[in-house]
């Protein structure tokens, strides 16, 4: 079965292809020539996904999916959650975003985070999503150069190292989007009885 996974990221589209490729053809909006910048600018982490998917799904036809994902720190409320991307500003680099979380927890005891990610998938006008949570704390430093994003700082509960220190088998095995995948393939597998 074709699928679009509606990303530019081809650090999300490995992990993914990692995950799914046993069981369906993944495509990239690259692989298919989808050139345009979809807006991430809902309020929350599942409109985000939502949204994504409808608009590939509306200009390409295309069965697809897409995912949201966001950093959710206890003590700052949640934050940065769906501004993870932009959190040092709008066009902000890894580092950057990192920098300014680690200086917003300089000296805080209460480090508890989760990664959350919501994956929309969208087959023939129908919306469903699935949920993946990750739960753990930020480390006082970076750790590990694996990954991409808030990786290097987020140590998953029950592990001592960071998923910059992991690299990709392990990190799936546990992470927030690998989750969602997976209760995304479960559904597909009922509906296709594949």
């Amino acid at each position: 079965m074709k699928l679009v996974f509606a990303t530019h990221n081809d650090n999300k589209l490995k992990e993914v292809k990692e995950l799914l490729s046993n069981t369906f053809e993944i495509y990239s909006l690259n692989d298919i020539g989808f050139k345009n910048e979809i807006p991430e600018n809902k309020n929350t982490i599942i409109e985000n996904s939502k949204i994504k998917c409808k608009v590939v799904k509306y200009s390409t036809g295309y069965d697809c999916f897409a995912d949201d994902t966001g950093l959710e720190v206890e003590i700052l409320d949640g934050a940065p959650g769906v501004h993870s991307k932009r959190f040092a500003g709008l066009n902000a680099s890894s580092d950057e975003n990192i920098d300014k979380l680690l200086s917003l927890l300089k000296n805080k005891s209460n480090r508890n985070a989760q990664f959350k990610t919501v994956i929309s998938l969208n087959i023939d006008g129908s919306i469903k999503t699935f949920e993946g949570i990750c739960k753990g704390t930020i480390s006082k430093k970076r750790l590990g150069k694996s990954g991409f994003g808030y990786d290097p700082i987020f140590i998953p509960n029950g592990s001592k190292i960071s998923f910059g220190q992991m690299n990709l088998k392990e990190k799936n095995k546990i992470a927030h989007r690998s989750i969602a995948i997976n209760k995304l393939v479960n559904y597909l597998t009922n509906l296709y009885q594949i």
